[in-house]
Formats: structure tokens, sequence, C-alpha cells
């Protein structure tokens, strides 16, 4: 199970790395990066920490990342 999870880690990691690669606007790119780290932390939350077991707990912090990753890319924007 927490190999699957760190296998999936890596394949987003590198996913990251693609993505800058790419002649894209940098809004886009930004935001691809962002999506990708809301996948990673999720994971982490689910997997590494167990909140798998408590989705109330899981759907809390998803939830709080979620939306700072929005005032993140808000601010990145402007």
């Amino acid at each position: 199970m927490l190999t699957r999870a760190w296998l999936g880690l890596l394949a987003l990691s590198v996913a990251s790395a693609v993505l800058t690669m790419l002649h894209a606007p940098a809004a886009l790119i930004g935001a691809g990066i962002l999506i990708l780290a809301l996948i990673k932390s999720r994971i982490i939350l689910a997997r590494y920490l167990d909140l798998s077991t408590s989705p109330a707990w899981l759907r809390g912090f998803t939830m709080v990342l979620t939306g700072f990753a929005i005032v993140v890319f808000a601010l990145y924007l402007m």
C-alpha cells in the first residue's frame, strides 16, 4: 500500500517536472503544478497519515488545502 503511494508521488513529481518544460502560458503551468501538488497532498494525507480510515478528516483537510491553493493561485495571478 505504501509502495504504491510512493510510486504515485514519484510519478506526480515527474509530471510536475515535465510540466515546467512545456512551452505554455505561465498561468497554465502554475495551475497544473498546484493541481498536482493537491493530488500529492491528498495521497500523503490518505496513505501516510492514514486518514483514509477517517473520511471526514480527510475531506476537511482536503477542503482547507484546496482553499489555500486557490488563494496562492490568485496571488500568483496578481
